[in-house]
């Protein structure tokens, strides 16, 4: 199914890679095919996009495979690994999901909570056409927010500086939908950093403290966090421009955690892809089941916008992007993410028992798509139908 492979104009990659490329080979083990399609997967995708660095993990039956390519940041010489950090932009979303089944599971809170009950602050939120914005239409991008809060941008230095409570307050009281809960979808990180700060209220906590509580510790994710510390910036993966200029780590605002705000590795999000593919452990089992449901289906929604440039959205779930069966792909899972000149994307199937993630470091949209298309056609052919 590497189909993706025509029009490749580079080198042929039949030599012995790993010198060329700067190519980082994974710790030793037991599945050898998991280890050779992810390496051949990775070294064609990277010649393909010309990427200043690259890097692709998968899990299949709990076994891994990691491989970098390429610097972490141009000129560095140094080989992006299982360890190196990175923003994962959007992929925070599904992290947020996971909070919500997770409060969901216990009893804390209900799909159908109005965000006018939870969210916290004193501004009266309008209901359109009798609908009020639900916890569920938040998560599944169907409230009606638009994508981004309307703010001027900050300084250059923290360009993000004016996405804050009062901007969202704002916006919400003059009534920033753009249809009525639940009718139609609309990509939104308005609506997930509503989501975030709706359930950290509810819980009565930082919304930090609780995704630690709820999702980073218990999967063992160490190195997964909102706000990494001084000693791990060396470990950062250099984001890259459109024209291949470096971008700054510039901050992100307390309030936009549940959409965009993650740091994370190559290895924690293997461990986290592990989770979700281990479906008969009892360790936090309702939390997975409601995790990976499908919400809101696609023929329900006039209109849809924004959500097919991995694939094609066919179902919503708690931040997934659900893809029935087509052809030998089995049913999938995915989400995409981008910032700050980092691109990354994975899926699973979760009745396959097989996961991938990988991230560049540089924004390229047709780089981006491709690498979709690659992660979704390796998980065809490591489990198909």
């Amino acid at each position: 199914m590497l189909h993706w492979m025509t029009g490749l104009k580079r080198a042929p990659v039949a030599v012995s890679l790993i010198g060329i490329l700067g190519l980082v080979p994974p710790a030793a083990a037991k599945d050898s095919l998991l280890e050779e399609a992810v390496s051949f997967s990775g070294q064609v995708l990277y010649l393909q996009t010309d990427v200043p660095g690259l890097i692709i993990g998968a899990v299949r039956d709990g076994e891994t495979a990691v491989f970098g390519f390429g610097e972490t940041a141009k000129g560095n010489g140094k080989v992006p690994d299982g360890d190196t950090l990175m923003r994962v932009g959007s992929i925070s979303k599904v992290f947020t999901g996971a909070v919500l089944a997770s409060l969901a599971a216990d009893g804390t809170v209900e799909f159908t909570d109005r965000l006018q009950d939870r969210l916290g602050w004193d501004v009266e939120i309008p209901v359109l056409d009798g609908k009020p914005i639900r916890l569920i239409d938040l998560a599944t991008h169907t409230s009606g927010l638009p994508r981004e809060v309307d703010v001027e941008r900050g300084p250059d230095d923290d360009p993000f500086s004016t996405v804050t409570k009062e901007a969202y307050s704002k916006a919400l009281a003059e009534g920033a939908q753009l249809f009525p809960a639940g009718t139609g979808g609309l990509y939104s990180n308005f609506g997930f950093d509503m989501l975030a700060v709706a359930l950290g209220s509810a819980a009565g906590k930082a919304y930090a403290e609780l995704l630690a509580e709820r999702v980073l510790e218990p999967m063992g994710l160490k190195d997964t966090t909102l706000a990494p510390g001084e000693a791990d910036r060396d470990r950062l993966m250099q984001g890259h421009n459109f024209d291949g200029s470096p971008l700054p780590d510039v901050p992100n605002t307390p309030v936009m955690a549940g959409a965009s705000g993650l740091y994370t590795t190559t290895n924690d999000m293997l461990k986290w892809l592990e989770w979700h593919l281990d479906r008969f452990s009892p360790d936090m089992a309702e939390m997975r089941i409601l995790n990976h449901a499908s919400y809101v289906q696609r023929d329900a929604l006039d209109p849809t916008y924004g959500f097919d440039e991995s694939g094609h959205m066919d179902a919503m779930g708690l931040g997934w992007v659900v893809m029935q069966p087509e052809g030998d792909r089995p049913l999938l899972l995915q989400k995409a993410g981008g910032r700050q000149g980092m691109f990354v994307y994975h899926a699973f199937a979760p009745t396959r028992g097989v996961g991938v993630f990988v991230a560049i470091n540089e924004f390229d949209f047709a780089a981006s798509m491709l690498m979709a298309e690659v992660v979704n056609d390796l998980i065809a052919d490591l489990a198909p139908r």
